[in-house]
């Protein structure tokens, strides 16, 4: 029997050999794993690795949006210290609204240009042309002449948005074009001011990163629509999370009156006026509220034929002419006058030919006048 007891074990260690290699199936990180809901790590799949759904939604709108979104150069001569002219190149962004090649950007990005190039996603350069500006809401139609089939954006309704939900950025920031950033909505009917002291108003605030070079650009919304045109940032240096852009339903009143008229208008309204308010008010024989103090009314002007009131005498106020007895406007649209930025951004939402309600104080009451706006054009090529 001992004989046969090395052999007996020999077998056994074989079996207990092959039933470990062979039939068990052994977990060792199960050891690891007391406690746990799932494995520690997971090791590369087969399949091909997936993106979350909002990333899938930036990967669709860019590579949709990408294709219409341009390059413009400009270059506007200028003269130095020495009299000598000399180039000086600018850059923006732009997209495309149309096929045949008409483009939105900033007035900005093409103001003053003697000549302006744009470059389409495929690094094709074309010359382009200014149809028409819109200085009052920094908006600009250019147009090229494209000699293939080119893609063009969907203009969205910019009047829902609502703080929060997800916009895209598309544009040539310092010249890396091509540049997609994502934000959100963080603020509505911003007022800015411009590098040339003009008031921008009803701009959408984005956090968005927007840098020199985005202006022109489209701002789109989850589902690639155009809800905005990239126009401003706060801070000379680049993006700190606060970009302007001008609402698209702007752009598309411009285009409107551009498809219908030929031209943008602006209105024309003929008055030169003074705010008056508290103890000056007072002084004046005004109501202390105060409002817009009639100063001058142009002759053949739309206040002329409206009938607003001229002043009739006079005063000197601390050194300074003001003249009395003309109208008092307290209201416009409704609005209560509370400096003389209100009677502009009335004007700012106004075209030729439209129409604008004044409140005035005259002669101890009030008076309501509705003036029908002359026009003073503003249209280029």
């Amino acid at each position: 029997m001992k004989v046969l007891r090395p052999f007996v074990w020999a077998a056994v260690m074989v079996a207990a050999f092959l039933y470990v290699t062979s039939v068990a199936r052994w977990d060792v990180g199960r050891l690891f794993r007391q406690g746990s809901d799932g494995p520690i790590w997971v090791g590369p799949a087969n399949a091909a690795p997936g993106f979350s759904v909002d990333e899938q939604n930036n990967i669709d709108i860019y590579k949709q949006a990408r294709e219409a979104t341009v390059n413009i150069t400009s270059v506007v001569y200028r003269e130095n210290w020495f009299m000598q002219v000399y180039p000086e190149k600018g850059t923006g962004s732009g997209f495309l609204i149309k096929s045949t090649g008409e483009i939105i950007t900033n007035n900005h990005v093409v103001s003053g240009s003697s000549q302006l190039t744009v470059t389409l996603s495929n690094k094709k350069v074309l010359k382009a042309k200014v149809l028409v500006t819109d200085p009052r809401n920094d908006l600009a139609l250019i147009k090229i002449e494209p000699d293939h089939q080119i893609s063009a954006l969907r203009l969205g309704d910019s009047d829902g948005l609502i703080v929060g939900q997800k916009v895209l950025a598309i544009g040539n920031p310092f010249g890396f074009e091509g540049t997609l950033t994502t934000g959100i909505v963080s603020s509505l009917n911003r007022t800015i001011q411009t590098e040339e002291t003009r008031e921008l108003e009803g701009m959408i605030q984005t956090d968005a990163a927007i840098n020199p070079g985005n202006s022109g650009g489209p701002l789109l919304d989850s589902h690639g629509n155009v809800i905005a045109i990239n126009t401003a940032i706060f801070g000379p240096q680049g993006s700190i999370g606060l970009g302007f852009a001008m609402p698209i339903n702007r752009a598309k009143a411009m285009l409107e009156e551009y498809q219908t008229k030929g031209k943008i208008s602006r209105p024309s309204l003929g008055i030169q006026t003074v705010f008056v308010t508290g103890d000056l008010a007072r002084l004046l024989e005004l109501p202390e509220e105060g409002g817009l103090l009639v100063q001058r009314v142009d002759r053949g002007s739309a206040a002329e034929e409206a009938g607003l009131r001229r002043p009739r005498r006079t005063v000197i106020v601390e050194n300074y002419p003001v003249g009395i007895g003309g109208d008092l406007i307290m209201e416009v649209d409704g609005v209560r006058v509370e400096g003389k930025e209100t009677l502009q951004r009335v004007l700012n939402r106004k075209h030729g030919g439209d129409t604008i309600d004044f409140t005035v104080f005259r002669n101890g009451r009030k008076v309501n006048l509705k003036i029908t706006l002359g026009e003073a054009v503003t249209v280029l090529g």
